[in-house]
This record gives structure tokens, C-alpha cells and sequence, in this order.
């Protein structure tokens, strides 16, 4: 509940509910999030577990999340060279809220 501070007349980009919005906004990017709040995986295990997304586009969402700071990418030594995906703590942290919007979008997909 947010406090009568947090009360404003138009949405603003520091508002939590916006910060928080923004951090899952983008298509796949939940998708994205699950596959990676099971573990850390490479950039071609990502695709494996999601074949329908093009590589531009896992490219665009991995680098958003990187951007707001709730994924890492490590490059491991070796040829070739690879790379791999982890959830941040403020990444972790966004499990609660996936697991909410998500009963709420069956909730209103089944009219309950």
C-alpha cells in the first residue's frame, strides 16, 4: 500500500510501481526471467529453452536486463568463447512479482 507521499497525479519514472513494471516490460522478457530465476545459462541454452525468439531479440532483452541491473554476464576463458546469463539479487527479487502477475492473468483470464 503505498504511503499518502507516494500519491501522485500522473505517472512518474520513480514511482516503484513504474520501476517495477519496467524492470519485466518487453515481450519475452518474463520469458527470459524464468528461464534464468531456475539458474545461470549460456546464451544458446536460453535459446534452447526458448526456441521461438530470435536471436536479435534475446540479444535486445539480455542487454535491457543488463541495463537495469538485474542480470550479469560473465564471459568464460576458452575458444570459443562463451557467455553466461545470471540473475542479480534486484533480479531475484522480481520472483514474488512474476509469480503475482501471473496468478492475476488467470484470474481475469478465467472472469474470477
Amino acid at each position: 500500500m503505498p504511503s499518502p507521499t507516494g500519491r501522485t497525479l500522473r505517472p512518474e519514472t520513480d514511482c516503484p510501481v513504474e520501476v517495477a513494471l519496467a524492470a519485466v516490460s518487453g515481450r519475452w522478457t518474463t520469458l527470459v526471467l524464468r528461464e534464468l530465476m531456475h539458474g545461470e545459462h549460456s546464451f544458446g541454452t536460453l535459446r534452447d529453452r526458448l526456441p521461438e525468439i530470435s536471436p536479435k531479440v534475446l540479444s535486445e532483452r539480455l542487454l535491457a536486463l543488463r541495463e537495469r541491473g538485474l542480470v550479469t554476464q560473465e564471459r568464460l576463458p576458452g575458444f570459443p568463447v562463451r557467455t553466461r546469463y545470471a540473475l542479480t539479487e534486484a533480479g531475484r527479487a522480481l520472483r514474488p512479482l512474476l509469480v503475482e502477475l501471473y496468478r492475476t492473468g488467470e484470474a481475469l483470464r478465467s472472469g474470477t
